[in-house]
């Protein structure tokens, strides 16, 4: 059960990496993650599936996913789990020239690159604390580093959020699922009043409760979260 076959489908424009013909032959492209996941909320929606739909898998690992009747068409996890989204210890997209710089004057070999940008950014990086948002929302009234990271994080997520509507041509519906989009009231709410322009309307007192529809009934774009069935996913695809 790869957690790559939900992406597999999508077009051209959406999975090929802007590299030359030789290296894009031997198989590097944006293959996307968190397929299972995402099979999972598109299976629990089943009749209210919307034709536009966008699925925001934010916990230690983050993505975004553009659903258009059913199948991917965008993603924002790249070729490894390491693209896209700030996640717990993960970097997500970075300038490539950065790592260039960091090689050369930092001299730092492949296994010293994939140890920065797997397990010492993203969230931890930034707070110099824990990739742990739970930790960090603890810590921000006295820690500037981490209210940077938590506003980092809802603002890197809104704006793939964003894009993902242009690729959808608007959205009907957004689901947040996992840890951080299933049980963070407060970084749904600062994700979501950043997502006016597209008719978010989120209802407070559904947000702080976060079961199922938490916008407003006058919301253009309703909002849900779900829990991430990705076991169960994989025993329906076993079985």
């Amino acid at each position: 059960c790869l957690d790559t076959c939900f992406h597999a489908r999508m077009p051209s424009v959406a999975s090929t990496l802007p590299l030359p013909g030789k290296l894009r032959s031997a198989g590097i492209q944006r293959y996307g993650f968190h397929g299972l996941s995402c099979e999972s909320i598109v299976r629990q929606l089943s009749g209210a599936l919307p034709a536009r739909l966008i699925i925001a898998h934010l916990g230690n690992g983050a993505s975004i996913t553009a659903v258009k009747q059913g199948s991917s068409i965008g993603t924002s996890m790249g070729m490894t789990p390491t693209g896209g989204l700030i996640m717990g210890t993960r970097s997500g997209d970075l300038d490539p020239g950065v790592l260039v710089h960091v090689m050369r004057e930092m001299k730092l070999d492949a296994a010293a690159l994939e140890e920065l940008v797997d397990h010492r950014s993203g969230l931890l990086g930034l707070s110099g604390l824990s990739g742990d948002m739970r930790v960090l929302h603890q810590a921000a009234p006295s820690n500037g580093d981490a209210r940077l990271a938590i506003e980092m994080f809802a603002y890197v997520a809104a704006k793939e959020l964003g894009a993902m509507s242009t690729v959808l041509g608007g959205v009907d519906m957004l689901v947040f699922t996992v840890g951080i989009g299933e049980h963070d009231a407060a970084v749904r709410a600062d994700i979501c009043a950043r997502l006016s322009c597209l008719g978010v309307e989120l209802d407070a007192e559904r947000n702080r409760r976060g079961d199922g529809s938490i916008s407003r009934e006058s919301s253009r774009c309703k909002v849900h979260v779900l829990p991430s069935q990705e076991d169960e996913q994989i025993a329906r695809h076993t079985w």
